[in-house]
């Protein structure tokens, strides 16, 4: 299978710059294949690549938008059939359309079953995302809104108000896009490389959480069966009477109490278990057998290049324990600190773990559980 990857981006927002480290840290030991089209670019550009052994296909003269039709869907079905490449890497002109980039390859690939489109992203330099959504407007706009993921350059040589004005900008253009903020020397391209394919917070939590909501099912049913075996006896302290029960009795039923609404309290917290046996806490380790992960809760995240400290961190953690924004299972975030340090916290209810550790392509935080108050959380983290 040939993955093509789209990076666009305005002229000299640093395209070739971010293909370089890509090549080099997250590529590497990869067949592949650039095609590129830039004004007057191509013998510059290309001239490295081919000194990396990276294999160039050059377009027609001209904006790639312009030959999309014929061209360019040829050229993409010739260079996989006549390289068999692992990546096909698309670099179109600075001010075409990526809409019509992303729109050619997916007329291109849904009839070659070989090929699929893994990611479009745009790179944008932080320094004049306003200046430029102002006076290039469609051309500009149309490659920040398509993206599903923006890649910031030279924030490093921006404030961080200024960081966070360029990145609020691009959000109102696009709420669904990654958006990296970190310097790419802080970054490796693997980091980057994830970003572009969207792995979210979100996705691994609710990936760890399906897969410990599996097990608890197979224990389940393990014991159930198990049960079916043989007959507990005990004695019923109200009226002496010895008497057979299975823990398979009730479908559904609270792993600590089969048959009984109860309200009680463990370690801290409530657990409210309704008629059927069905019980309204997450934390329960027996926690909706019959129910698939997501299916019962939810996610709230965010992504933001704002800092914080240990301090802010640990508050926060602490204060999702109260119950007052949801019933929350887990949460998990990576976030700038002054300094250019960054925080990695993770959280189950009464359990906190913050330390220092890599960056990430920038902020990212996760909360997942149920009834979440996602109001009151945006303000908990100050955003």
């Amino acid at each position: 299978m040939t993955k093509i990857d789209i990076v666009s981006g305005f002229l000299g927002a640093g395209k070739t710059t971010l293909i370089k480290k890509l090549l080099a840290e997250a590529f590497s030991g990869e067949k592949l294949v650039l095609i590129e089209n830039e004004f007057g670019e191509i013998s510059i550009d290309g001239g490295f690549l081919k000194e990396s052994g990276v294999q160039i296909s050059e377009m027609s003269s001209g904006c790639i938008c312009c030959s999309l039709v014929g061209d360019f869907g040829k050229a993409l079905v010739d260079v996989q059939k006549q390289f068999d490449p692992d990546r096909i890497l698309i670099e179109p002109s600075g001010v075409g359309k990526l809409s019509d980039v992303i729109l050619a390859v997916e007329n291109t690939v849904k009839d070659v079953p070989e090929m699929k489109l893994n990611s479009f992203v745009t790179v944008a330099d932080a320094s004049k995302v306003k200046v430029y959504m102002k006076n290039f407007g469609e051309f500009y706009n149309n490659q920040i809104e398509t993206a599903g993921t923006i890649i910031l350059s030279r924030t490093q040589k921006v404030s961080p108000e200024k960081l966070q004005a360029a990145a609020a900008l691009l959000r109102e253009k696009n709420p669904d896009a990654a958006i990296i903020t970190t310097p790419w020397d802080e970054l490796s391209g693997q980091t980057i490389l994830a970003a572009m394919e969207k792995v979210s917070l979100a996705d691994e939590l609710m990936e760890r959480i399906r897969a410990e909501h599996e097990a608890e099912e197979e224990e389940h049913h393990h014991h159930a069966h198990e049960d079916e075996e043989h007959e507990h006896h005990h004695h019923d302290d109200h009226d002496g009477d010895e008497h057979d029960h299975h823990h398979d009795q009730e479908e559904g039923a609270c792993c600590h109490e089969a048959h009984h609404d109860h309200d009680h309290d463990h370690d801290g917290h409530e657990h409210h278990h309704h008629d059927g046996g069905e019980c309204d806490d997450p934390h329960c380790a027996c926690h909706h057998h019959h129910h698939h992960a997501d299916e019962v809760f939810t996610s709230w995240g965010a992504e933001t290049p704002k800092t914080f400290t240990e301090t802010d961190i640990r508050r926060i953690l602490a204060e999702l324990d109260t119950g007052a924004y949801g019933a929350i299972l887990r949460a998990k975030g990576i976030v700038p600190t002054e300094g250019g340090k960054w925080l990695h916290f993770d959280y189950v209810p009464q359990e906190h773990e913050v330390r220092f550790g890599a960056a990430d392509y920038t902020g990212r935080l996760c909360v997942i559980g149920s009834k979440l108050d996602e109001g009151k959380l945006k303000t908990l983290f100050s955003l």
